[in-house]
């Protein structure tokens, strides 16, 4: 029994193009992560699939409602898909929060999938909470496919466990705004098939051409 998954990050917000960490608080989607959305949801529109489930995040459910609005899918919210929470972290930019949290920043960009930012939560955890999503939506919707809408957080952990590759290795692959990436659950395994797709977006690039 197989559910494949398209996972897909919100569109770019206002924090993105900041630079600043987001986490567990809300930006609203600037205006190219709204066109961002509507080339996601102008792709999906020919495409059979079975349910539409969301990060409860602002970001995440602003772009999953104009998916939503262009295939007539019910639009379903879990926090489990929420991006990793930041804690004390979130709101800043990288040198803010060098210069506000120096310990606690050098403890998070080293990457090590336990620690566990102060107000906020570890690496591992929120893996744990969005495999048991995964997991449970595959056993709610087998043989099927599945469009959820997450975060980069998110996204990125899910490939490192794939892949096997260890949470504190450097990062050496891109997780885009409205990235289309697909992974397959089969017999409890998940397995990434797709990364990355942003062919959805070329045309918006044309357009400002």
């Amino acid at each position: 029994m197989t559910t494949e998954f398209i996972l897909l990050r919100h569109g770019e917000t206002e924090w993105n193009a900041l630079g600043r960490l987001q986490g567990h608080l809300n930006s609203t989607l600037s205006r190219e992560g709204l066109r961002q959305a509507e080339a996601l949801a102008a792709r999906l529109a020919p495409l059979p699939f079975q349910a539409l489930y969301s990060s409860d995040l602002d970001r995440a459910v602003q772009t999953a409602s104009r998916i939503a609005a262009r295939t007539g899918h019910g639009l379903q919210r879990d926090a489990r898909l929420r991006e990793r929470g930041l804690g004390v972290l979130e709101g800043l930019t990288r040198a803010e929060a060098g210069q506000r949290h120096p310990e606690v920043f050098s403890a998070y960009t080293e990457g090590h999938a336990d620690y566990v930012v102060p107000e906020g939560e570890s690496a591992s955890q929120r893996l744990r909470l969005a495999l048991h999503c995964l997991e449970e939506l595959g056993a709610r919707h087998p043989e099927a496919r599945v469009v959820v809408v997450t975060h980069g957080g998110v996204l990125s952990a899910l490939l490192r466990h794939c892949l096997g590759i260890p949470a504190h290795a450097p990062r050496s692959f891109s997780v885009l705004n409205a990235g289309w990436n697909q992974f397959d659950l089969h017999q409890g395994a998940l397995r990434m098939v797709t990364w990355g797709d942003v062919s959805h977006l070329r045309a918006l690039s044309l357009d400002d051409t």
